[in-house]
């Protein structure tokens, strides 16, 4: 396990190769952005933002969501994975956004969690680019990332990543490291072929020197 001073090591490194890593999903309102979080579990966010301008343009409030025929909800979101649980979700959250919070998308993690088709990490996106609320959402990369390096255990749960991070950065630093974190795993520690040979963490991975250990045999 890297230790604070480590894991920040290895972070600067990471801040030094993605100095401009930001959210990458498309939107111009708390709103769109919750919907378009919702619409990227277990899809890509280029897919995400290949579908969510004809949504927005036709729903782009609360209002227009939650009266939307759901058929028609799901012909503009059919090229994403899940797309029929996801019509549902989104329509049943801008309707609770309406009933609950008076069409205002909520700013803390517990309401948030309450609407339809969000959990903690969804809520950790929306708090830090919506809100600018310090958060870290563990998503895929992040976790492959943080136990490739050892910054967390390889046994951790989400929530156990989550928690290990927010203990080895510092609070102001959580937003920029979250983003951070998922550019260095989607475009460089990739999950089938990292690129481990060029890494600038390679001295201090020891699952990239294993592996390029059994390669060379």
């Amino acid at each position: 396990m890297l230790s604070k001073e480590k894991t920040m090591e290895a972070m600067s490194r990471m801040y030094q190769m993605f100095p401009d890593a930001v959210g990458e999903l498309h939107s111009e309102s708390p709103f769109q952005l919750l919907i378009a979080v919702i619409l990227s579990a277990q899809a890509t966010d280029v897919s995400v933002n290949k579908a969510t301008p004809a949504l927005f343009s036709a729903y782009p409030t609360p209002e227009a969501l939650a009266q939307a025929p759901i058929d028609d909800i799901i012909s503009k979101i059919k090229t994403i994975g899940l797309y029929r649980n996801k019509a549902k979700n989104i329509k049943a959250c801008a309707q609770m956004l309406l009933d609950d919070y008076g069409g205002i998308v909520p700013d803390s993690r517990e309401e948030l969690i309450k609407l339809p088709g969000v959990g903690r990490k969804t809520a950790n996106v929306v708090l830090g680019d919506a809100f600018g609320e310090p958060a870290i959402a563990v998503d895929t990369h992040v976790e492959r990332v943080t136990k490739r390096l050892r910054i967390c255990k390889l046994n951790a749960s989400v929530t156990e990543v989550e928690a290990t991070l927010m203990r080895k950065i510092p609070k102001e630093l959580w937003v920029k490291s979250h983003h951070t974190l998922i550019f260095f795993g989607r475009y460089h520690c990739t999950a089938r072929s990292p690129k481990c040979e060029i890494c600038p963490l390679l001295d201090m991975c020891q699952d990239g020197k294993d592996r390029l250990k059994a390669a060379r045999k």
